[in-house]
């Protein structure tokens, strides 16, 4: 039987039930295991399934997840956003569009201490929100806002994407982790040049708020006061990492630990029901990241069987063209996928292909999974399943429709666009901390 023919098949298998509907982890599984069982037997594939359970679990890599997902959950159920976007909103007073200005950084600071894209944009659904609605900001102006500033935690460490980039390629986290902060805070610098502008050139998008001009210096150091608590954690983690003090499984459990403490002195954990929700909900996400992970590395083992990687690295590479366009080819292949699949989907069904090319090709494996950030970053909050604008409508209210974000949203990418121009010109911007890391 060809190999190359029954991987084809599985990947237009795979790509269909997507489409159905089909849990992505079960997805990855059901392929995998008839294909596998096609190529070899029944019993191979059992085999082959079991040994990929233990050998991902087993991997050190793996643990990095838990920690920094429970240190998300920890930091969200003690009030660190509410708290992050009250002190910038207090440094941004008497700006245009304070309060999306607000959002975008205090996003990008919450994002240090929580490594979920969904759940910034859902916490901060809830806080932002009704305060710029309140104060008759444009609904589209505001939901774009608060949906693309939510996708900073795939960028700025310890996101979550970069921990799955790292178990599928092998590049070490803690580079990809430095690698993401220079970059995600030129996003956000951009964000919010962009809604000062646009709030300048129509204030009816964002009225002035008659309160913030009483704000006096006193007020602005208040809100710097805000921030102690995820400057002093965030710090502490990236700031380890960087100098070298402890690897990223460390800094993992010690933010876990830093988070808990925090909340706990605060207040707000101290409530047992808050700290078994946060336990409960850094659980639930943890287990389905490990299932779907695993589902495909299993997925990418069938996938090596039948060369296709191989193949497909081969005779990209052998063409007779720039490498700059077949780099824009994998890009543009991964926009069109994330407009249909959900990132993660994306990745695992493409990285085992397109990686060994883009090394292949001479390009950093560092900066790559950079650029790979930034498209991810773009499908959470474009159509038709953009993650982001669906966690954002469901957190801020019933009044608020998915097509409303996704009209929203549409500046905010051209933001990306330029930010990811950016990075594909200066690659220093993505290489510079990871590569004066200790």
């Amino acid at each position: 039987m060809d190999f190359m023919l029954v991987g084809i098949v599985g990947v237009a298998v795979l790509l269909t039930l997507l489409m159905l509907g089909v849990p992505l982890a079960i997805n990855f599984l059901l392929v995998g295991f008839v294909g596998i069982a096609t190529l070899l037997t029944p019993s191979s594939a059992t085999s082959l399934l079991g040994d990929t359970m233990y050998t991902a679990i087993a991997s050190p890599t793996f643990t990095v997840l838990p920690l920094f997902v429970l240190m998300g959950a920890l930091a969200a159920a003690s009030g660190f956003a509410e708290r992050a976007y009250k002190g910038i909103h207090r440094l941004a007073a008497r700006m245009p569009g304070s309060l999306a200005v607000a959002t975008a950084f205090g996003s990008a600071a919450f994002s240090t201490v929580c490594g979920s894209s969904l759940a910034t944009a859902s916490v901060f659904g809830r806080i932002a929100y009704p305060e710029m609605r309140r104060y008759r900001y444009d609904k589209r102006f505001a939901l774009g806002s608060i949906a693309c500033s939510g996708s900073l935690a795939a960028m700025i460490p310890p996101s979550g994407m970069f921990i799955l980039f790292s178990i599928f390629t092998g590049v070490p986290v803690g580079k990809l982790f430095m690698a993401g902060i220079l970059p995600g805070i030129l996003t956000a610098l951009v964000y919010a040049i962009s809604i000062v502008w646009r709030a300048k050139r129509n204030p009816d998008l964002a009225p002035t708020l008659e309160e913030e001009q009483r704000v006096v210096l006193r007020d602005r150091l208040r809100g710097i006061v805000d921030l102690w608590q995820i400057l002093l954690l965030g710090g502490l983690v990236i700031g380890g990492m960087y100098g070298g003090l402890f690897t990223a499984t460390e800094a993992g459990a010690i933010g876990a630990l830093g988070a808990l403490v925090l909340g706990v002195a605060g207040g707000p954990l101290r409530k047992l029901e808050k700290l078994r929700a946060a336990l409960r909900e850094s659980a639930g996400i943890t287990t389905t990241l490990f299932f779907i992970i695993i589902a495909a590395l299993f997925f990418s083992r069938f996938l090596g069987l039948t060369r296709i990687p191989f193949e497909v690295t081969n005779f990209m590479t052998s063409w007779d063209v720039p490498s700059w366009m077949i780099l824009g080819l994998i890009l543009l292949i991964w926009f069109l996928m994330g407009m249909v699949v959900v990132p993660a989907a994306a990745f695992a069904l493409t990285l085992p292909i397109v990686f060994p090319i883009v090394t292949e090709l001479g390009y950093h494996p560092v900066w790559f999974c950079v650029i790979a950030m930034k498209m991810c970053e773009v499908a959470g909050v474009t159509p038709p399943v953009g993650l982001n604008a669906f966690a954002l409508a469901g957190a801020a209210g019933r009044d608020v429709k998915i097509s409303e974000v996704f009209s929203g949203v549409w500046p905010f990418v051209v933001c990306e666009i330029v930010v990811l121009a950016i990075l594909l010109a200066f690659p220093a911007i993505s290489l510079w901390l990871p590569e004066t890391m200790m």
